[in-house]
């Protein structure tokens, strides 16, 4: 795995450097998303809030990961699919907030439909949040 996180910083134009791969790995072990405390507390002592957020942020601009809201205005990471690059995400899927444990996952195989606007709107970003109760909760 750590050949692919070493490709996909060089590939995104970045310097692979130790919080840049502890964070990543964090990703792709994660079957969902994470929210900043979480990674925070999987990388232990060894990074600072400052670190990890302007990791993220990297991150976010190179579309290695996108954002996905909450009800609580908090805000929870997820890996971008290969589609996404440098200024021009295309995470136009579902995502999934469990009500019981919390947990945020992508449902990449439902898409978003198509918003037809109004004339003279531009929208920028869709976004779809379905709640409700996890596979894991409901056994």
């Amino acid at each position: 795995m750590e050949k692919s996180i070493d490709q996909l910083l060089k590939k995104s134009r970045l310097s692979v450097t130790e919080s840049r791969v502890r964070i990543l790995e964090l990703f792709f072990s994660q079957p969902g998303a994470l929210a900043h405390g979480d990674i925070e507390k999987k990388t232990g002592e060894k990074f600072d809030r400052v670190t990890v957020y302007r990791t993220l942020q990297v991150f976010l601009a190179k579309g290695i990961i996108h954002t996905i809201p909450t009800n609580d205005n908090s805000i929870r990471y997820a890996l971008c699919r290969e589609a996404c690059e440098e200024g021009h995400h295309h995470d136009n899927h579902v995502h999934f907030v469990c009500n019981d444990c919390g947990s945020t996952t992508c449902l990449e195989e439902i898409t978003i439909p198509v918003i037809k606007l109004p004339k003279g709107y531009a929208s920028s970003q869709v976004e779809m949040i379905v709640s409700g109760t996890c596979r894991e909760c409901k056994k």
